[in-house]
């Protein structure tokens, strides 16, 4: 049977509902929106990776969304901006203390994200689905810069 780029888009779009509504709780136990805690999300998962410019890249996100992200998260007291020694134009975000505990609930939801997502899947499956993501990744990278020549 032929998975169809119908089928192919629903899952994708369950997987991203499935997340939301996992990460639900802490949106409102924070006032944070989905983009501010992917923001944070990736600053704690990716150190050395700590521009905004990095996170649009890396995230694929609008970088409008990720700027407004960062400055609300400034304001808010999670991030704080860090000009480069050595080239000005460039500025590093970093955690605050604040935002360690979210960190950790964040981790946490992460991890029964992910348990509820592979549930019933054999180790081999599992390593398989890992496999199979890294090759889809490199598909998806490979075509968007085909695109944007």
């Amino acid at each position: 049977m032929e998975l169809e780029a119908t089928d192919m888009r629903l899952l994708m779009r369950g997987i991203t509902k499935l997340y939301e509504q996992y990460l639900e709780r802490i949106r409102g136990k924070y006032g944070l929106s989905q983009i501010e805690i992917t923001i944070i999300g990736f600053l704690y998962n990716n150190p050395g990776k700590d521009t905004a410019a990095e996170i649009v890249e890396l995230r694929m996100l609008p970088k409008g969304n990720v700027s407004q992200g960062v400055e609300l998260l400034v304001k808010k007291g999670f991030l704080r901006r860090n000009t480069d020694r050595t080239d000005r134009r460039k500025v590093h975000l970093s955690l605050e203390e604040t935002a360690i505990p979210l960190c950790n609930e964040i981790e946490k939801v992460n991890q029964s994200f992910k348990e509820q997502l592979l549930q019933g899947l054999t180790q081999q499956e599992k390593e398989a689905y890992e496999k199979i993501n890294r090759q889809l990744m490199k598909n998806i990278e490979k075509g968007m810069n085909f695109n944007e020549k």
